[in-house]
């Protein structure tokens, strides 16, 4: 029998007030009737291998990294006087690094929306969302890396997964109930014919 798992919402929390005209039009947020809106707009990147390093670091930019804690505060800017955007409220979700300032990394998620985190709520542990065409469809996960074995789950986009390997387009991922190999096409937190071992 094969399984249907559910994403989980409510993953990111919006801050009302303290928003920067500027960072208000990048993430298309909105004040209606006094309340935030949050539009995240979309935005995806490309690795590349000889691409820049990070200052600080020394590691590629842009990088795929995830959360380490369930409390995330996401700022305007890179320090702590800056005002909180959002709060992401789940470990393990994964965010592009696009910056570095100091102990500060800007990040994007899944949606597109970008701020600033401290480094050590970070991890380099690596995780990936689900992501389809349409949120009705389905990601099949085989048993092996072939379209050919079994179906062992069908997954729905925004479903969260600990990313264990990926080569040759496609990748082994697991979660709470599920293990097996997915198409890397169908995950966002790693790039196209990336290999990860």
């Amino acid at each position: 029998m094969v399984r249907v798992l559910q994403s989980e919402a409510n993953l990111v929390q919006c801050v009302a007030g303290g928003w920067s005209m500027a960072f208000k039009e990048f993430l298309g947020a909105m004040m209606v009737a006094g309340a935030m809106v949050c539009v995240p707009l979309s935005a995806s990147f490309s690795a590349n291998a000889t691409g820049p390093t990070g200052a600080v670091s020394g590691l590629p930019i842009p990088r795929y990294v995830s959360l380490k804690s369930d409390h995330v505060n996401v700022r305007v800017g890179p320090t702590k006087d800056n005002d909180v955007s959002w709060i992401y409220t789940r470990a393990g979700l994964p965010v592009e690094v696009t910056a570095e300032y100091e102990n500060w990394r800007r990040v994007r998620d899944s949606e597109g929306a970008e701020g600033w985190v401290y480094h050590s709520l970070l991890s380099g542990r690596r995780t990936a969302v689900v992501t389809m065409k349409s949120k009705d469809e389905l990601a099949s996960l085989y048993d092996r890396a072939d379209p050919s074995s079994a179906v062992a789950a069908r997954l729905q986009p925004g479903v969260v997964a600990q990313v264990k390997r990926c080569n040759a387009g496609w990748c082994h991922i697991s979660g709470e109930g599920f293990d097996g190999w997915i198409e890397q096409q169908r995950l966002w937190g790693v790039y196209a014919d990336e290999k990860v071992n």
